[in-house]
């Protein structure tokens, strides 16, 4: 078996994300090292009691990563021998720490960090909108003539686009008419994956440089950028696109290819939410898909990794 793991993005945090890991005993280092980023509070306190701090920037980074590596730590002795790992915009970050590139507090305190300068560098009335039922040329054009741009390429035709606010607003307008199947503009109030946040990666870029180098361990997944689905063989290429992804176009489509290029069979989204293993179920219709948060405990997807 070859398992693709894949890590999730900001937007799919809810109050249940860590139930299936907040009692594991692999998993209470990584709820501590979070502690001190969200002032004192444990981010499974957080996520139960809801509201809006889920959804904000460095909240929602940080919770993200602890979701993937929480999962990770709790799955590690059920994963197959043979592996590979993206992470989807933040969970790229988590990605690493999967892959044994950086170690868990090392992780959580770069989310904060890629957070505060993505917030820093983004000002307000910006954000992002999900289109799907265009081409991504016909999506790249409209966004080029709403002052907006191409952020993330889910499929040959999903994309997410951004930009100020009102321009997603009649750029999605636009996309209906011309025949898209959905076009909204999301609850995120900052323009990722763009030039807007050119500052953002420089920042995130010495942020990175600070942070020695790791040798990971023996059998740990074979690491895959999130900005082109490029496997990381050399530490520094792979940080530099680590901090690009923030300002740059990232091309998820090409990390699934690769995923699917390696030969995985399986695939297994860590979380919170499910919509990478949605994704990846039309883009690797042959595999065997399931997110985390689909199972009922810990157990079943030990079970599930264990069949033939």
């Amino acid at each position: 078996m070859t398992l693709a793991i894949l890590l999730s993005g900001q937007g799919g945090q809810h109050p249940a994300m860590f139930d299936i890991t907040a009692e594991h005993p692999a998993t209470q280092d990584v709820f501590a090292a979070a502690r001190p980023l969200l002032d004192g509070a444990d981010p499974r306190d957080l996520a139960r009691a809801g509201g809006d701090t889920l959804n904000a920037n460095r909240t929602g980074q940080i919770l993200c990563c602890v979701a993937a590596l929480s999962a990770w730590r709790a799955l590690a002795e059920a994963m197959p021998d043979r592996s590979i790992v993206a992470g989807y915009s933040i969970g790229d970050l988590a990605a690493w720490g999967v892959a044994g590139r950086l170690d868990t507090a090392d992780v959580l305190a770069l989310a904060a960090r890629r957070a505060e300068a993505m917030d820093a560098a983004s000002g307000a009335g910006f954000g992002l909108a999900g289109i799907r039922g265009l081409s991504l040329a016909t999506l790249e054009d409209l966004a080029a003539r709403h002052g907006c741009h191409l952020a993330i390429r889910n499929a040959a035709d999903s994309g997410v686009v951004g930009g100020p606010r009102a321009a997603l607003v009649a750029l999605c307008r636009e996309a209906t008419g011309a025949g898209a199947q959905r076009a909204v503009v999301l609850p995120v109030h900052t323009p990722s994956h763009t030039p807007l946040l050119d500052a953002a990666t420089a920042a995130f870029r010495d942020a990175l440089a600070a942070v020695p180098p790791r040798r990971p361990p023996p059998r740990m997944p074979r690491l895959v950028s999130g900005l082109d689905g490029s496997t990381v063989f050399r530490d520094a290429e792979g940080r530099d696109k680590l901090a690009l992804q923030i300002s740059r176009t990232i091309d998820w489509a090409a990390c699934l290819e690769a995923c699917r290029e390696y030969g995985a069979d399986r695939v297994l989204e860590l979380g919170p939410g499910h919509a990478l293993a949605t994704m990846a179920r039309a883009a690797l219709p042959a595999a065997r898909v399931h997110a985390v948060e689909e199972f009922r405990s810990l157990d079943g997807v030990a079970d599930w990794l264990a069949r033939p």
